[in-house]
C-alpha cells in the first residue's frame, strides 16, 4: 500500500493563503513527476463550515513533510479534485480502483 499524506487547512473560506503557500512550494520542486498533483477535497466533519483537506501522493512526500501533512490512507474519489498539478494524477487514481 502506498503512503499518502493529508493536510487539513481548516475552514475553506480562510484557507486561501495557506493553499497559495502549498502551491508555491509545489512549483519550486525541481524533481517532481510531470503527472503528479496535490489533490483536494472540501470535507464537512459536522461543523458549520467545510474544511479544505489537501492530499499528497507518495511521490510528494517531501512536500507533504514541508507543510506538516500527516500520513493517511489513499483518499476516496468522491469529491476529490486537483489543487495544483496535473489532472492526470486524479485520472490515474481513478483507474487504480
Amino acid at each position: 500500500m502506498e503512503q499518502w499524506f493529508a493536510a487539513n487547512l481548516g475552514d475553506a473560506m480562510l484557507a486561501g493563503e495557506e493553499l497559495e503557500r502549498v502551491c508555491a512550494l509545489f512549483e519550486q520542486q525541481r524533481e517532481r513527476n510531470a503527472t503528479t498533483a496535490v489533490l483536494m477535497r472540501h470535507e464537512n466533519p459536522g461543523r458549520l463550515h467545510c474544511e479544505l483537506v489537501l492530499y499528497f501522493p507518495p511521490e510528494l512526500a517531501e512536500l507533504a513533510a514541508a507543510v506538516g501533512a500527516q500520513a493517511c490512507g489513499r483518499p476516496g474519489l468522491s469529491g476529490l479534485g486537483v489543487a495544483i498539478g496535473s489532472p492526470q494524477r486524479l485520472a490515474d487514481l481513478s483507474s487504480a480502483d
